[in-house]
């Protein structure tokens, strides 16, 4: 049995390792690419450089552009986040602890938007959005990736709001506390894990999102780093040196912004997971 167990859990680490690799590996072939030059990037993607040209990240890193492309995602992918999280907790809690006439078949109409892919809504929410004068603004763009967030973070927080001790919303009651008041002096105190789970998420949905943001946005001042990135593609040539370099660089905030709430990412999915 020992040795059955044993193979189990090798055969369990080396999946988990080969899938890690499939994640990994391109990750630092597009941090190595850009120290190459293209001819080099051509014939040895994988490998490390014949010689670190540093001038490449060096050129991004005192560009100004770069540094308002980055502003400008941060702006869209915080504002989404702190208005996902607001709403959706609000409705969450509201189907988890309330109940009221045709709260299912609203529920059910809400969690369509998942069966739903973004690209699917692109023309009439510009037309929306050109209707309601958002058109090169980042309301624009933030407004529509909370609603497209919603359905999800919704799932989410309803399951974690549901494993909540009831006992504790009952002697709140009776102390005269009403619900708004419970829900964010108790509720969401408590909510620390799946707060910081649904963030991480959109978070990184909204810093990757290319699609909104082209349709939206005309003003190069107020372009996130997915369009800034399209710079370096001309018509002849792409310097895709400077493109992994570009990414490399950007992707760097959503990594750091994912390392930082890992712990509390597994806490709210393990929470919101198991009965009981």
């Amino acid at each position: 049995m020992k040795h059955k167990a044993g193979f189990a859990d090798l055969g369990r680490a080396a999946t988990l390792a080969i899938a890690a690799a499939f994640v990994i590996i391109p990750l630092i072939a597009t941090f190595l690419g850009g120290f190459k030059e293209l001819g080099e990037l051509r014939s040895s993607p994988f490998g490390l450089p014949a010689a670190w040209n540093t001038a490449i990240y060096g050129e991004i890193l005192h560009n100004p552009q770069f540094w308002s492309y980055l502003k400008s995602s941060l702006l869209v992918s915080l504002c989404a986040v702190v208005l996902t999280l607001l709403c959706a907790s609000m409705a969450a809690y509201v189907f988890a602890h309330i109940r009221f006439f045709g709260s299912r078949l609203l529920l059910s109409y809400l969690l369509l938007g998942m069966m739903f892919p973004f690209a699917t809504a692109i023309l009439p929410l510009f037309i929306k959005i050109r209707d309601l004068g958002l058109l090169d603004s980042y309301l624009g763009v933030i407004l529509p990736q909370t609603a497209f967030s919603m359905a999800f973070a919704i799932v989410l927080f309803k399951s974690f709001f549901e494993q909540l001790p009831h006992e504790l919303f009952e002697a709140a009651y009776v102390e005269g506390c009403g619900y708004l008041r419970f829900f964010f002096q108790f509720t969401l105190p408590l909510s620390t894990p799946i707060l910081a789970t649904v963030g991480t998420f959109v978070f990184v949905q909204s810093w990757n999102n290319y699609l909104l943001p082209l349709v939206v946005l005309n003003n190069r001042e107020m372009f996130t780093w997915p369009l800034g990135m399209m710079q370096f593609r001309g018509e002849y040539i792409v310097e895709w040196n400077k493109i992994l370099a570009f990414v490399s660089l950007t992707i760097f905030p959503a990594i750091v912004f994912f390392i930082a709430a890992q712990k509390y990412i597994v806490a709210g999915l393990t929470r919101g997971s198991v009965k009981g």
